[in-house]
């Protein structure tokens, strides 16, 4: 009997959350890409949005991103100030002519071609501080994430 609450006395005590002594974001609402101890400021823009038939498309400037990372399920740091990082969405982009873009059919019209966001996880590792993580493989590809509702765009590349 005494070994059990002996037992039972040495579990109580649970470790406390560790805190994060990674690398900090220099700018806040910038999402940053996570290599080892350095982190590379994901490109930021404004996507253009347009018409095509129905369909509404979403374009951003260049072929590729500047922002590039080798990891196929990266992780990403977020300061929030204004920027909520619950309301992110992660898209793969096609590139065409010089550009890449992404196409949605309009409301209420499903097509099995229709993007969809990958799946992220969230962690918040401090006041305001927050680790974003891919939670499925990427491909080799151009890809963006964007707070839902809104056309700026945070771009990367996976090669």
């Amino acid at each position: 009997m005494w070994r059990i609450v002996f037992l039972l006395a040495l579990a109580a005590p649970l470790p406390a959350a560790e805190k994060y002594t990674g690398p900090k974001p220099p700018k806040p609402d910038v999402i940053y890409i996570v290599h080892a101890s350095n982190l590379v400021p994901a490109e930021q823009a404004e996507a253009t949005e347009g018409k095509k038939k129905d369909d509404t498309t979403y374009t951003v400037s260049g072929a590729e991103s500047p922002a590039k990372t080798p990891v196929a399920e990266p992780i990403f740091i977020l300061e929030s100030k204004s920027l909520s990082p619950e309301r992110l969405q992660l898209y793969r982009m096609e590139v065409k002519n010089g550009q890449r873009e992404i196409v949605f059919p309009p409301p209420g019209k499903r097509r099995k071609d229709a993007p969809r966001p990958m799946h992220l996880s969230l962690r918040r590792l401090g006041d305001g501080l927050y680790r974003i993580e891919a939670n499925e493989f990427l491909p080799n590809g151009e890809y963006a994430l964007s707070p839902e509702g809104s056309n700026t765009v945070f771009c990367f590349q996976v090669y």
